[in-house]
């Protein structure tokens, strides 16, 4: 692995992953679930569930605007989980009736329901949220890194993490996008939980890389073994790639049980997170440090 080398490439890579990511993103959306949007969500188990087309069949003579069905599983229970517009009491009642005179043993497991406002001001917070992380990690990286040697100044390290952190959102949202289109998953209070998570496992990773690197620098200057800033990035890598990936695949190996072995409730926020874990991981390594080279060689340019 030659970062200084294949720079060039690692850099070209990391602007295609950009270019679709965003383009996924602009053009499918993203499915919001009620939290955002507001409205309700009824959740009903049978001992014999009924076939999805006659329950929507049934549902569709209540609804005139668009409603969510899907499948859910828990175990050897089977049902279904319904997202609608916000119901009245009336209709409410007439919904519970309508899940449960389908299929044998039908019975209203959960029911929530969140009003338009509150959604809103949930998908302020949860940008705000994000946002906010940001901000603190460039001025935490440039602060912790500003005795770090030249040519990179601390400032450079700081908006290098974020570039990075960048793409470990990107890359999790394009996927949900994806699977907004073709499965019909929702974009909730959890998928805010697990981008924060990412961020937060990212980073990590990340500021330790850019640790060694300082570290090594310092080496270098004390020792006056005459290595430039790429060797010294190359070197750094080398020290930390096996932590790196390491430490990866045993959180993915605990996302995975998660995944495989929770609930539905569960399943996407693992999703996410395997999928955040696995472009930090890659970002820290492959993003991060070729930025760090190309940043050196424009200073001395």
């Amino acid at each position: 692995m030659n970062i200084a080398r294949y720079t060039k490439q690692f850099l070209v890579a990391m602007v295609l992953i950009f270019i679709v990511a965003i383009g996924v993103v602009s053009t499918y959306g993203l499915n919001l679930g009620i939290d955002f949007t507001g409205g309700s969500l009824t959740e009903v188990s049978y001992t014999v569930a009924p076939e999805q087309a006659m329950l929507e069949e049934e549902l569709d003579s209540l609804f005139e605007e668009g409603y969510s069905l899907r499948q859910s599983e828990d175990g050897e229970t089977v049902g279904y989980i319904l997202r609608s517009r916000d119901l009245s009491e009336e209709e409410r009642e007439t919904v519970y009736g309508v899940l449960t005179s389908v299929g044998e043993g039908g019975v209203v497991t959960r029911f929530a329901s969140i009003g338009p406002v509150i959604g809103e001001e949930l998908k302020d917070k949860a940008s705000w949220a994000i946002a906010g992380v940001v901000l603190i990690t460039i001025c935490y990286v440039a602060f912790a890194f500003r005795k770090v040697p030249k040519p990179v100044g601390s400032w450079t390290y700081g908006g290098i993490t974020i570039l990075a952190l960048i793409h470990d959102v990107l890359v999790p949202t394009a996927v949900m996008s994806v699977l907004g289109i073709t499965f019909g998953a929702e974009v909730d209070v959890l998928f805010v939980t697990a981008l924060l998570a990412v961020l937060g496992y990212s980073v990590n990773d990340t500021i330790v890389v850019f640790d060694r690197v300082r570290e090594n620098l310092l080496l270098n200057e004390e020792k006056k073994t005459g290595k430039t800033f790429e060797t010294v990035v190359e070197d750094s890598v080398k020290d930390t790639i096996v932590r790196s990936v390491n430490t990866s695949l045993t959180t993915i190996l605990a996302l995975g049980a998660l995944y495989f072995l929770g609930g539905d409730t569960t399943q996407l926020f693992a999703l996410t997170l395997i999928v955040g874990v696995l472009a930090g991981t890659y970002s820290s390594l492959f993003i991060a440090n070729p930025l760090l080279v190309a940043a050196s060689r424009r200073k001395k340019a």
